[in-house]
């Protein structure tokens, strides 16, 4: 990773550690109602988080080895996986959460220079360098934590996100989140970020000492 990458994938590790912080105060009975995006439960926004986290980990593999792997085995198999993901206990998916997560850092964190140059994928894209994968992770991390209703919106993302230059489709995706209503503070208690300092760890973090 160059200096940018690792500035981004830092940026990551903190908005997935402010996702986690809120989902994991969730109640259970909470995590099934429906959430901003029509039709999806905010376990359904979760679990596509989670398998979000999967399909990249597949493109960083396929661009580590040289191989043309897809993001997903089909739209139909990620379907029915954010369905399953849905439905699962509030422990379970979770985990499932933060494993995803721990597994595609991982892979981001290991992976060759020249592998970052290698074109990629995704369903309905054409080619970018596996590089971009950051920013998309970045941008998919901050727009669904506003997409739950939890009391976190457009308004509490960090200023280099919000002022992040974006090529479509992410920049109207996060212009859409910017025409939600304020976030209303939810029926829950959600605890405040853990405060975070270069390779220190985490009080309660899914990370542990940075890499």
């Amino acid at each position: 990773m160059d200096a940018a990458q690792r500035q981004l994938s830092d940026q990551i590790d903190q908005a997935t550690q402010r996702l986690l912080d809120v989902s994991r105060v969730i109640p259970e009975a909470e995590l099934r109602v429906p959430s901003l995006l029509p039709g999806w439960t905010r376990a359904h926004v979760l679990a596509h988080v989670a398998r979000g986290a999967d399909a990249m980990r597949n493109l960083l593999i396929g661009a580590r080895t040289g191989q043309d792997r897809p993001a997903y085995a089909s739209e139909e198999a990620r379907d029915a996986d954010i369905e399953r993901g849905a439905r699962v206990t509030a422990k379970v998916l979770l985990a499932d959460l933060a494993d995803s997560a721990m597994a595609l850092r991982t892979m981001a964190r290991r992976l060759p220079d020249e592998a970052w140059r290698v074109p990629v994928r995704l369903a309905g894209s054409a080619p970018f360098p596996a590089a971009e994968l950051l920013t998309r992770r970045l941008v998919e991390v901050e727009l669904h934590h506003c997409d739950l209703d939890a009391g976190y919106g457009p308004a509490d993302w960090p200023a280099a996100f919000a002022a992040m230059e974006l090529a479509e489709p992410m920049r109207a995706q996060r212009e859409d989140r910017l025409k939600y209503p304020p976030a209303a503070k939810p029926r829950f208690a959600v605890r405040p970020p853990a405060p975070w300092k270069p390779d220190q760890r985490l009080p309660g973090s899914w990370l542990g000492r940075r890499g």
